[in-house]
């Protein structure tokens, strides 16, 4: 074991943060009220469970208010608590203004293992956490946005909906208090996927520059690039899914709770997926090779590591170790301060988590927009929009017929074409501009300030910048 003291997630983000901010010219008191928190709220409450009264704990946190409503996740862990939850909150406004969000940073959190209720219980215990949150502003349309995190999904943001809408009756925006509910309870298309679709989308920026993947010795297409995937959740199973699928990654390595599956030729990550579902882990899952350790797969040789699970994986214990020549951050803080300043130093590029999750917020934004505007995205323009291709493939019909053989349509083109685009194909479309902006954005400061080594310091840089301006246009 290392002897040196890792620092906590906060303060590992509060380390990142001042070494963006040392390179910026902020005068003092903006960046002071940039870094720290707002406000934290503890919120404590008792729901009757099997015959007796349980106390649970849960915490909201505000980290920024120079845009509203905040946003930020709520999750179910046993480790959540204030630290974790501050560190996070903060993350979300760094990420927000980096994605060019309009939303400030928070984050929720209940001391809870979802594990050991049944769904009747849990949605007693969520209906009531929403409640003591809703009293007091922390989840409303205008002000605080919640969304699913660790623990939570889809059926804990309707529970939640619900139980304002219960509060609100004559509030004519409630669904739109939180997002990543289920399409028929007022969520949109590819909310799901959105955090695994965003880590792929943010690889295919990547290499579409020669310059970066030369940094991380790298070349040519994600096609046949071996994959390993720390956590396959719903964030770790979209992105090697989407990679894989899509792209030609080759998922050589997945690690999972009660340990890891490696082969060399590439593992099924539909069948592992489902193997998990159905029994909790890894372990038993026939064919490939098993390692009871599986933070041992985080050091095995590979082109893309991908943590997608927990904070602080790849720490000073293991961070010399790691041979990945390109991580991208999926979960959130999974590289420690300590870590980070160890692989920067042997030249591994890190594409990092203010950037490389916010599929979930990015898609959560049009959620919300969707949420208030009433009505779903295509709904007015797509029909218009085949109309005019119509009047296209018309005309090259008519040209088909006067040519004869010499010329003719590609096969499937004019089914392709007429087809207009869809709420998931215009999600996809959002999401994939919105990551490829903040990427751009991002390597021009790594690329243009010889003292900005990293893609981390250079999102900070970003972001910040951004809040700045914000605080400046508000009178501060």
């Amino acid at each position: 074991m290392s002897t040196k003291r890792e620092p906590s997630f906060r303060e590992s983000v509060d380390l990142m943060f001042n070494r963006a901010a040392g390179l910026m010219d902020l005068e003092p008191g903006l960046e002071e009220k940039i870094r720290v928190v707002n406000a934290t709220y503890t919120v404590r409450f008792g729901v009757r469970l099997r015959g007796e009264v349980k106390t649970f704990t849960g915490y909201r946190s505000v980290h920024s208010e120079h845009m509203e409503p905040v946003k930020g996740g709520i999750r179910y862990a046993l480790g959540v608590n204030q630290d974790e939850v501050e560190a996070l909150a903060a993350l979300m406004t760094y990420k927000c203004a980096l994605v060019e969000a309009p939303f400030g940073g928070s984050k929720g959190g209940l001391c809870i293992d979802p594990r050991e209720y049944e769904p009747d219980e849990l949605e007693r215990i969520t209906r009531r956490f929403a409640y003591e949150l809703a009293k007091r502003d922390l989840i409303n349309p205008s002000q605080n946005v919640p969304a699913p995190d660790m623990g939570t999904g889809e059926r804990e943001m309707a529970w939640i909906a619900d139980q304002y809408a219960r509060m609100n009756t004559t509030d004519i925006n409630a669904r739109a208090c939180v997002t990543g509910k289920p399409l028929h309870a007022g969520g949109i298309s590819g909310r799901v996927e959105a955090t695994g679709r965003g880590v792929q989308y943010a690889l295919q920026e990547f290499f579409r520059h020669e310059e970066d993947k030369a940094q991380a010795g790298l070349s040519g297409k994600l096609d046949g690039k071996r994959v390993i995937v720390q956590g396959l959740g719903n964030v770790g199973y979209h992105a090697a899914k989407f990679l894989s699928q899509e792209d030609g990654a080759k998922v050589i390595g997945i690690i999972e709770r009660d340990g890891a599956l490696y082969d060399p030729e590439g593992l099924d990550v539909e069948a592992i997926s489902a193997y998990i579902r159905k029994h909790g882990g890894v372990n038993m899952f026939p064919g490939p090779q098993y390692i009871k350790d599986g933070a041992k797969l985080l050091e095995e040789e590979c082109d893309i590591l991908i943590p997608a699970a927990l904070e602080g994986v790849i720490n000073l214990d293991n961070a010399a170790r790691i041979k990945a020549p390109l991580i991208i951050e999926a979960a959130n803080g999974p590289i420690t301060a300590g870590a980070d300043e160890i692989l920067r130093k042997k030249g591994t590029v890190i594409i990092p988590d203010l950037y490389a999750n916010a599929g979930g917020v990015t898609v959560s934004y049009f959620e919300w927009v969707k949420n208030l505007s009433h009505i779903r995205f295509g709904r007015m323009q797509r029909r218009q929009e085949e109309a005019r291709h119509q009047l296209l493939v018309d005309e090259l019909e008519r040209l088909d017929r006067y040519l004869g053989d010499a010329w003719s349509m590609t096969p499937n083109f004019k089914e392709k074409y007429l087809r207009g685009a869809d709420e998931l194909e215009l999600v996809r479309s959002g999401l994939d501009d919105t990551m490829r902006i903040a990427y751009q954005s991002m390597r021009e400061v790594w690329h243009s300030r010889p003292e900005v080594e990293d893609l981390r310091t250079a999102g900070f840089i970003v972001s910040i910048g951004r809040v700045a301006k914000s605080y400046e246009a508000k009178g501060l």
